[in-house]
Formats: C-alpha cells, sequence, structure tokens
C-alpha cells in the first residue's frame, strides 16, 4: 500500500460527537464516528453531493465525474468524495477548477497520506477552502477494512451520492450501499452494459436509483434536491435555435456516436467505417481518423484495446 508520511500544511481541527460543530448529518447516521480530525476549514464539512467511482476508472467514468462533480460545484454545492485514484480525484480536482471547496474523507490518519501520489492534491484542496478528514488519529495507518467503513462518512454527509462508475462487486458499491442505508438519494451515471466497469452501476438502476442520462436531468436532480437553478447564460443557451445539421450524418458522426455509446474494438470499428464509407478504402480512412480524434482529443484507446470517449470531450458548451 503506498503510503506517504506527512504533514499536510493548514489550520488543523478536532470535533467530538457532542461537540455544537459536530455535522448533523454525520450524527444521524446509524454508525456515527465518535471524533472527526482534519487539515483545513471545518465549516466545509455541510450537506453536499458526494461524487465516487472506480480507482481503475475508464475515460468515461473519469470524464462523467469532471462534467457533474464540476457543473454541481459551479453552482455552490460541496463535492464529497475519498481522495482515491480514478474517479475520486477527477471530482476533486473539479471542483478545486471550479473555485468551489471539497471535502475528502481518508482511509487512515491525515498524518498517512493514501495514495501518495494524491498528496498534492490533499494539500490543494485544503488551499482552496476544503478539508481533508478522517475518523481516526492523525497518526493511523490505512488498512483495507477502514475504506469500507471512510465510504459510510463519504455518504453520510452527502445528500446525495452520484455513482459515476462501478464495478461488482467494489468499494463505489459500497458507498451506494451507505448512502441507502442512510436514507439518502443515490444518482448514478448509466454505463455500457458490456463494460464491466458499470455492472455495479447499472444494477443500481436497475433497482431504483435515479438515472444520470444527461446534464438537464442532472440539472433538474440539482434542482430538487439542493435547490440550485441553472445558470441564465444556461437558460439562454437552451432557448437558442440549434444549428442546422445535414439530413445524413457524416461518417465521423456515426463513429463519434457510436463510441459515446459504448467501446468499441477494432473489428466492430472497421464494420461501422465500411457501412459509412461504402466503396471506399475504409479501413485506410479508418486509420487516419483513430490518430486524429485521438490528437484532438475526442476519443481513447482503453488499457484492453477498445476505443471510447476521450476525458477532455465530456463537457461541450
Amino acid at each position: 500500500m503506498g503510503v506517504r508520511t506527512m504533514v499536510l500544511e493548514g489550520p488543523r481541527f478536532e470535533i467530538g460527537r457532542d461537540d455544537a460543530a459536530f455535522p448533523a448529518a454525520l450524527a444521524a447516521i446509524s454508525n456515527p464516528p465518535e471524533r472527526l480530525f482534519g487539515v483545513g476549514n471545518p465549516d466545509v464539512l455541510r450537506e453536499g453531493l458526494a461524487v465516487v467511482g472506480a480507482r481503475r476508472a475508464t475515460p468515461y467514468g473519469r470524464s462523467a465525474a469532471k462534467r457533474f462533480a464540476g457543473r454541481a460545484a459551479e453552482r455552490g454545492v460541496v463535492i464529497i468524495s475519498g481522495g482515491a485514484r480514478g474517479c475520486d480525484a477527477v471530482a476533486h480536482e473539479a471542483a478545486l477548477a471550479a473555485g468551489a471547496p471539497t471535502v475528502a474523507f481518508l482511509g487512515g490518519g491525515c498524518n498517512q497520506i493514501y495514495p501518495a501520489e494524491n498528496a498534492g492534491l490533499f494539500q490543494r484542496i485544503i488551499g482552496g477552502g476544503g478539508a481533508v478528514v478522517s475518523e481516526h488519529p492523525w497518526d493511523f495507518p490505512p488498512q483495507g477494512y477502514t475504506f469500507r467503513a471512510r465510504n459510510r462518512l463519504i455518504a453520510g454527509l452527502a445528500r446525495a451520492t452520484l455513482i459515476v462508475e462501478a464495478g461488482l462487486p467494489s468499494g463505489t458499491f459500497s458507498t451506494a450501499d451507505e448512502a441507502l442505508t442512510a436514507g439518502r438519494e443515490v444518482w448514478v451515471v448509466p454505463g455500457a452494459i458490456t463494460s464491466a466497469s458499470s455492472r455495479g452501476s447499472n444494477r443500481l438502476l436497475y433497482q431504483g436509483a435515479l438515472p444520470i442520462v444527461d446534464d438537464d436531468a442532472f440539472d433538474d436532480a440539482l434542482l430538487q434536491t439542493f435547490g440550485c437553478l441553472r445558470f441564465p447564460d444556461e437558460e439562454a443557451e437552451k432557448e437558442a435555435p440549434a444549428p442546422a445539421r445535414p439530413g445524413v450524418e457524416t461518417p465521423t458522426e456515426t463513429l463519434l456516436e457510436a463510441l459515446r455509446a459504448e467501446p468499441l474494438g477494432m473489428e466492430a470499428l472497421r464494420n461501422l467505417a465500411q457501412a459509412a464509407r461504402p466503396g471506399e478504402d475504409s479501413f485506410t480512412w479508418l486509420m487516419v481518423w483513430l490518430a486524429t480524434a485521438q490528437r484532438d482529443g475526442l476519443i481513447a484507446q482503453y488499457p484492453d484495446g477498445r476505443y471510447g470517449p476521450a476525458l477532455t470531450a465530456g463537457r461541450r458548451r
């Protein structure tokens, strides 16, 4: 386990369950922590939106975490997560980019940074008006069981938990369980039924979680749960007429839409290219298009060799 012993710079606080400053939302869960140890701003420990997802996140999961965490943070909602690799770290970064505070709950004490490579992120969270928090004393080493226990704090402080990517089984799925146990809302970004990284997410949807299928669905959920209204410029964008599009999709549009729906391997992409460009050297065109689309940040090649949406292609304004 890559743990880094260090002292995070910033004001330190300890809050007992009997203290007036102890978060009411955490006091109300079935197994509240006895004490909170934190670095940063204790006032940020208020009900917000938990954004969690897979550590070994796909570009699709990372894009969803960035998109929706940033969208909520821009409206003043505190983003809560676990500081882990993958979707958690992306959610924290999106909140910081929006100039909003974010809270990271650790599995060990705040002097035992895990994962070690996120030490800089934790320091930026503190510098951005947020807080890095644990229920364990400062030098308590992280253990396997403490991360599952930590998930109840993420879900307990949040008014709603957004699952952007989760396999089965997974720590992310357990966070959703903790949210449901605490009587909190669970929102889920759907994934491809063929993706192992989305099996937990899609199972939650089958069990009745709120599907976040696009920006409008997310904005409606924010409005109902947090009272967040749309920004005026977004309302103007919605009312503006859409640009005219030709009646027939171009080959590029065909491939991009297919990849937004699910990651595809080379054989499937070649079949799509042949259908979109009959009678031409479709394979050569496909290889050029793949290289260009990756260069432009529209798509990415995943570790398993398939292609899908890239992180930077998540939000189009």
